[in-house]
């Protein structure tokens, strides 16, 4: 192993460990990731070891070459998310989402609790994880007015955000990744994982559900909101179904065309923003705000979490291309003699505690996709890698984006959620892996 290999390697730690200690060092995980990206690829053009046999004034095209190959992959996740974040943003302007709080009222706590367990989990399947998280909390914002209840209703609403990403090849950002990658299917993982992580939520929220008794002090009058954007109740209908229906098609039109799935997801976007554009038609501009027009919301997406993804992903692609991952998992088979899910089971208590995007990033290129066995597309590998990656981040509420937003929504302290949730979180997350292991082997599936 050269000195520049040793130095990429460095570097990566210390971004990694930057990243994972964002809310002490207070510097933005995307400033990191960017760094992380040049910095790696850098020091892979100066190390003559990486370009054997090639002439010194062809270096840096290969090179080049080499970046732009692993450029062109990591875009199709990146424009994957700008397109499912420019659609569930859509939806939220116009109100769309305002029907889910109405079917959540309930005065009694613990019926309060499984409303707002399943509609979190279900939701978080179609849209992402964090989008689902901030509706949620703001939906309990109306319906709980007890602050410690509303910890707790909160707590699940991180468990079930994350354990309804899992079976989903659209709700979370590693499901992506490993679709888009063609290791996993939509029906394959949606057959599969979706009893175990069915089950990672139902446990946490039984044994969370005994510390709930009687009714709800108050419930907040919703009423009906009023947008303020010149919209029917019948065009906010249609935007809803348009964009939640698009998102639901997009596996079907990846299956039915075999084109990579952000096509599909600009498909969407793309008959999304025509309708309402042809809505703004029949109203002046003085009624209508443009902020509230697609052209004025994709300004507005959060560039620095596209930029974070786009450094860290291509900074793994980085360690792939000098044949460290392969070294690192050829490692973890020899330590644990290929037992899949006691090392998936280990990924996913390490997303915990650092971002689960590098870590499945990284499980990406360590492993390479198998013709069959467990490493092939919907092997037992990599199913156990969506369901740990996602699931295991609930144990700690920096382990997810999930859980990020609700601590910085809801002022949960670290302390807080580590003594009241994190063994409850732990214990559906084993049941989870115990599930999925009787579905391989005693069901058959």
């Amino acid at each position: 192993m050269s000195t520049l290999t040793i130095a990429i390697i460095i570097v990566f730690v210390i971004g990694y460990l930057c990243i994972a200690l964002e809310t002490l060092t207070k510097v933005n995980k995307a400033a990191v990731s960017l760094l992380m990206l040049v910095a790696c690829w850098t020091l892979y053009m100066f190390d003559p070891g990486n370009f054997p046999g090639i002439p010194l004034e062809d270096i840096a095209a290969t090179a080049g070459a080499v970046i732009e190959g692993h450029l062109g992959s990591t875009a199709t996740t990146l424009f994957f998310l700008m397109g499912a974040m420019t659609i569930v943003e859509t939806i939220d302007q116009y109100g769309g989402f305002n029907f889910v709080r109405d079917m959540l009222k309930t005065k009694s706590k613990r019926g309060l609790l499984w409303r707002i367990t399943i509609m979190t989990f279900f939701l978080s399947a179609i849209l992402d994880n964090m989008t689902t998280a901030i509706v949620m909390v703001m939906i309990l914002r109306k319906l709980v007015d007890d602050r410690k209840d509303r910890l707790i209703y909160a707590s699940l609403v991180i468990i079930a955000a994350n354990s309804g990403g899992a079976f989903s090849p659209i709700g979370d950002v590693t499901t992506i990744m490993l679709w888009n990658k063609s290791l996993i299917t939509a029906a394959g993982v949606i057959k599969e994982l979706f009893i175990p992580s069915l089950i990672s939520i139902v446990l946490p929220a039984y044994i969370l559900s005994l510390s709930l008794k009687g009714n709800v002090s108050a419930v907040t009058d919703l009423g009906e909101t009023t947008m303020g954007n010149g919209f029917t109740d019948g065009q906010r209908k249609i935007v809803f179904w348009v964009g939640v229906g698009g998102l639901i098609f997009v596996p079907i039109f990846k299956s039915i065309t075999h084109l990579p799935p952000f096509v599909g997801i600009l498909l969407v976007l793309g008959v999304l923003w025509m309708v309402t554009e042809l809505f703004y038609r029949n109203h002046g501009e003085h009624d209508i705000s443009t902020q509230k027009r697609i052209s004025g919301i994709i300004s507005r997406i959060d560039m620095s979490t596209i930029l974070f993804f786009l450094g860290i992903l291509m900074a793994v692609a980085c360690l792939q291309q000098i044949g460290v991952l392969a070294t690192v998992g050829q490692g973890l088979n020899k330590a644990f003699d290929g037992n899949h899910y006691l090392i998936t089971g280990i990924i996913g208590v390490l997303s915990s505690i650092i971002d689960n995007v590098p870590l499945v990033a990284g499980c990406m290129g360590m492993y390479p996709l198998a013709e069959v066995g467990d490493m092939a597309q919907d092997g037992i590998f990599w199913q156990l890698l969506a369901y740990c990656a996602g699931v295991g981040g609930s144990m700690l509420i920096i382990g997810s984006a999930a859980g990020v937003v609700v601590m910085g929504l809801e002022k949960i302290t670290f302390g807080w959620y580590m003594k009241r949730i994190t063994w409850v979180a732990f214990i559906g997350y084993i049941a989870g892996i115990l599930a999925y292991w009787l579905e391989k082997a005693v069901i058959g599936l």
